[in-house]
C-alpha cells in the first residue's frame, strides 16, 4: 500500500453490506477499515435498552446516544439501527429469501435475465454465515397468528420463520456451533422476547458473531463514532473521506485516504453521503441525476392487538417466530415487544377500514367519541408490552418514493433528505390485509385491534425495510451504480448495501442484502497475496 493512503479500502457502515464487504475484501488481501457512526455496544447497553426507551433511542442532538433511530419524512417514517453491527443489533433475526417475483421485477431484469440463478450460491453462503435455523419454540402469540391464517384461508403458508439465532443451552457457553469452532463461544436463546433491543444473552447471530468477528481477526480496523460528511477524489487516484464526531464537536478527526471506498451506511446514510458530496460540497459533481430515485419501502403496514385480559403474557419467545402469506403478494409476521417499546402505546388508534386518507382520519377521530373506553384503555393498560401483539405486513407492490437533498424543516433547516412521491404514487398507509389479520388475531385472543396513528391520521407508512436510492442501472441515466456496484463516473467508489437494490423484496430484506453483498465481494479483485477464506 502506498504511504499516501491510510488504507486500501474504507468501508462506510458496519451493517450487513458493510460487514460482508469488510470480511471478504480482507480475505482477498486488502487493508480495510470500517467507519461506523454509532457506538460499539455491549451486554449492558442491550440490557438497559430493553427497559429504558432513552437508552435505546438514537437522537444525538437531544443527548440520546442509543442505537435505534426513528426518522420522519413527509411521506414515510423510517426505523434503522445505528452502532457497530448496524441493523443486526435491532432486527428480529428473520432471514427469508424473496419470492420469484422479486427476481423477475422489470426494474432490473434488463441487467441480468436470471438474477435468481446468479444469486443462488450467494444465498447459500449468506445462510451459512448468518447461521439460519428454524425457530423451535412456540407460544400463545403463535397460536393466535395460526388462527388468523386459518380464518384468512392461508393456513397452508403458516410456519415458523427461519432465523439467525442460536437455540442452544442458555445456561452455559457452548463452543462455536456455526464455524467448526473458529467463531466465538455462544449462549443459547433465553426466549426473553427482547431481540429488537439487542440480545444481551448473545444468542442472536448479530454481525459481531460472524462477519465482523472474522474481519477483525484478519486485521480489519473498526472505527466507531465516525460520521462521514462527504467524499472527495484525490488528484491522482483514490479518495479522501471527511469525518466528524456524531455528537461531540470538540473532537476533530483528520480525513482518511484510501484507494477505494465502499458505501454501506444504510439506505438513508449512503444517500446522504452521496447527495452531500454532489450537491453541498460539490466534490462528486458527476454522480448520476437518478440519485434518490426508486426508493422502496416494502409497502409496509404495522397493526397492533391489545389483549383485554390483563394477565396475558405473550413475550416468551423470540421477537418474530411465525409467519404466513395472506395472498401472493402479502407477507405477515407477528412481533413480541420488549418493555422499552411501551411508549408505542401512544402511537395506537382505533382500527378503521377506509382507502381514502382524509375520510379515514375523520372516522378515526370519531371512533374516539363513539368508543372512548376502548380508545383510552390502550394508553392506561397495565403490562402493555406483555399483552400486545404487533403484526408486520409487507407487500411486493410496485410503488416508489424519491429522495432529494437540501435544507428541510424536518431537520431543523439543516441539510438532509426530503421525500417525494415517485412511481405508483404514495405508499399505501391502509392495507386491507393488515386490518383483516389484526381483527382475526383479536378474535382469537379476545383483544382490541388497532392502527398506527401516523398511518390513520397522517396517511404515512412506517417501515424498517427501506431500499434503493442509488440503484443499479445500465448507465448513469438509469442508475447510480453498475452491476459491479461501482458508481458511474467514479472508479473505485462502490455502493454495497440495500441502497443498490432497485426492486421490492416483499419480505424482511436482510438475507437478500447479505447475498447481494456476497456477490459484490466475490466479483471484487484480489490482491496479489490474498489471505484466503477463513469461513
Amino acid at each position: 500500500m502506498s504511504a499516501a493512503f491510510d488504507y486500501d479500502i474504507i468501508v462506510v457502515g458496519s451493517g450487513f453490506g458493510g460487514s460482508v464487504s469488510a470480511l471478504r475484501l480482507a480475505e482477498k488481501g486488502w487493508k480495510v477499515a470500517v467507519l461506523e457512526m454509532g457506538r460499539r455496544l455491549d451486554k449492558r447497553d442491550f440490557e438497559t435498552a430493553a427497559t429504558r426507551p432513552t437508552a435505546l433511542a438514537w437522537m444525538p442532538a437531544l443527548g440520546l446516544k442509543g442505537f435505534f433511530a426513528q426518522e420522519v419524512f413527509q411521506h414515510v417514517a423510517l426505523l434503522r439501527g445505528i452502532g457497530v453491527g448496524g441493523g443486526s443489533n435491532v432486527y428480529g433475526a428473520v432471514l427469508l429469501e424473496p419470492k420469484e417475483k422479486f427476481y423477475r421485477d422489470a426494474a432490473w431484469t434488463h441487467l441480468n435475465p436470471d438474477w435468481q440463478q446468479e444469486l443462488a450460491p450467494h444465498f447459500v453462503t449468506a445462510r451459512r454465515m448468518l447461521g439460519i435455523v428454524d425457530n423451535p419454540y412456540r407460544g400463545i402469540q403463535d397460536d393466535w397468528l395460526e388462527a388468523a391464517a386459518k380464518k384468512m384461508g392461508a393456513h397452508d403458508s403458516f410456519c415458523t420463520v427461519p432465523e439467525g439465532i442460536f437455540f442452544g443451552d442458555p445456561e452455559r457457553a457452548t463452543p462455536d456451533p456455526f464455524f467448526n469452532g473458529q467463531g466465538p463461544a455462544r449462549h443459547g436463546c433465553t426466549q426473553c422476547g427482547n431481540c429488537f433491543t439487542g440480545c444481551a444473552a448473545g444468542a442472536k447471530n448479530s454481525l459481531d458473531k460472524n462477519y465482523l468477528y472474522f474481519a477483525e481477526r484478519l486485521g480489519v480496523n473498526i472505527l466507531p463514532e465516525r460520521k462521514v460528511t462527504h467524499i472527495e477524489p484525490l488528484s491522482a487516484q483514490g479518495y479522501c473521506v471527511h469525518l466528524q464526531h456524531p455528537w461531540r464537536r470538540n473532537i476533530q478527526y483528520a480525513p482518511l485516504r484510501a484507494k477505494k471506498i465502499i458505501l454501506a451506511a444504510g439506505t438513508l446514510g449512503t444517500q446522504e453521503i452521496l447527495f452531500a458530496s454532489r450537491d453541498r460540497y460539490r466534490t462528486l459533481p458527476n454522480i448520476s441525476p437518478t440519485l434518490g430515485n426508486r426508493v422502496r419501502t416494502n409497502s409496509e403496514a404495522l397493526v397492533g392487538i391489545l389483549a383485554r385480559d390483563p394477565t396475558v403474557d405473550v413475550t416468551r419467545g423470540v421477537a418474530i417466530s411465525t409467519h404466513f402469506y395472506a395472498d401472493e403478494k402479502t407477507h405477515l409476521t407477528q412481533n413480541r415487544l420488549p418493555p422499552s417499546y411501551s411508549t408505542m402505546r401512544l402511537y395506537m388508534v382505533p382500527m378503521i377500514d377506509d382507502p381514502r386518507p382524509l375520510r379515514r382520519a375523520v372516522r378515526t377521530l370519531l371512533a374516539y367519541l363513539k368508543h372512548p373506553a376502548d380508545a383510552l384503555r390502550v394508553y392506561f393498560a397495565g403490562n402493555w408490552h406483555k399483552r400486545t401483539t404487533y403484526l408486520t405486513v409487507m407487500q411486493n407492490a410496485d410503488n416508489e418514493l424519491n429522495f432529494r437533498y437540501g435544507r428541510t424543516l424536518f431537520r431543523g433547516f439543516r441539510h438532509g433528505l426530503k421525500s417525494r412521491l415517485g412511481k405508483g404514487g404514495r405508499t399505501p398507509s391502509f392495507l386491507p390485509q393488515a386490518n383483516a389479520a389484526a381483527r382475526a388475531v383479536a378474535e382469537a385472543s379476545g383483544g382490541i385491534p388497532q392502527n398506527m396513528i401516523v398511518e390513520s391520521l397522517g396517511n404515512m407508512s412506517v417501515t424498517a425495510h427501506i431500499l434503493g436510492g442509488a440503484v443499479m442501472g445500465a448507465n448513469a441515466s438509469q442508475g447510480v451504480i453498475d452491476t459491479d456496484h461501482q458508481v458511474f463516473g467514479y472508479p473505485g467508489l462502490y455502493v454495497a448495501d440495500g441502497t443498490a437494490i432497485p426492486a421490492n423484496v416483499g419480505v424482511n430484506p436482510t438475507l437478500t442484502i447479505t447475498a447481494l453483498a456476497e456477490r459484490f465481494a466475490a466479483r471484487f479483485p484480489a490482491q496479489e497475496s490474498p489471505h484466503g477464506s477463513i469461513t
